[in-house]
């Protein structure tokens, strides 16, 4: 069951990566509290039909197709977002790819694609809606980080530096503009059983390993990390700021 907060009806929110798995049930999740939802994602067939989807549901609801690799493309995205659905309230820094690479076979471009789409983008968004969110008088961002750097995940080394990064900026972020009521906290998610997880990555055994590991058995699924996030973005989590929730069901 998730909680209804109505302080969150009628904001705009931005997330990015909205197309699948964590993102599109975050975008979910704040479309049907009665923001006005607009989201980013490379997917245009995916991103496509979950706005037709939250529409025919009488949602508002906007999505753009946008690298967000691609510093200028994501500024103008936003830029057009805002004129379409208002000044942004809440940002949900979500895009990632979680694509494994083993340390001696990552390039110099392969490092920069990673570290675009886990991090970078991170920031420019953020630095894009500060100036939203300080006329409305505060506002909220959200930045993934993930587990894999705090659990020694092996065989993707540049996603979990990144990953920790996100620590770093949050942390700065909410520090500096604090004083304009604009919260910045990170969820770290773990395991989360996304349709990409189980197509690539979820074999029995290791499932097994997922179960034994975590203190709460059940598989974690994106709507659990909708909900932490609902949940930061309220009135409710008015004096949480620059702190890094976890959800990863107890993972040891």
């Amino acid at each position: 069951m998730t909680a209804t907060y109505s302080d969150l009806e009628g904001k705009t929110v931005l997330i990015t990566g909205g197309a699948s798995g964590i993102g599109a049930a975050v975008v979910r999740a704040f479309a049907m509290q009665g923001a006005k939802v607009g989201f980013f994602d490379i997917d245009a067939e995916a991103g496509d039909a979950l706005c037709a989807s939250l529409r025919e549901q009488q949602a508002t609801v906007r999505f753009i197709r946008v690298d967000v690799t691609d510093t200028p493309a994501l500024q103008q995205a936003i830029a057009a977002l805002r004129s379409e659905l208002g000044r942004v309230a809440i940002l949900i820094n979500n895009a990632a790819r979680d694509d494994r690479h083993p340390a001696l076979e990552v390039t110099d471009e392969g490092f920069d694609r990673l570290i675009g789409v886990n991090f970078k983008h991170q920031f420019f968004a953020s630095q894009a809606v500060i100036g939203d969110m300080r006329s409305l008088g505060g506002g909220t961002i959200i930045c993934m980080s993930s587990i894999s750097w705090m659990a020694g995940f092996g065989g993707m080394p540049v996603y979990t530096a990144s990953k920790s990064a996100v620590l770093g900026l949050v942390r700065s972020l909410a520090r500096d503009f604090g004083p304009d009521n604009i919260r910045v906290n990170a969820i770290s998610p773990g395991w989360i059983m996304t349709q990409r997880q189980l197509d690539k990555w979820l074999t029995p055994e290791a499932d097994a390993m997922r179960a034994e590991r975590q203190a709460i058995k059940r598989r974690i699924v994106p709507e659990d990390i909708a909900n932490l996030a609902l949940f930061l973005c309220s009135e409710g989590a008015s004096a949480i700021s620059g702190q890094n929730l976890v959800a990863d069901g107890g993972w040891v």
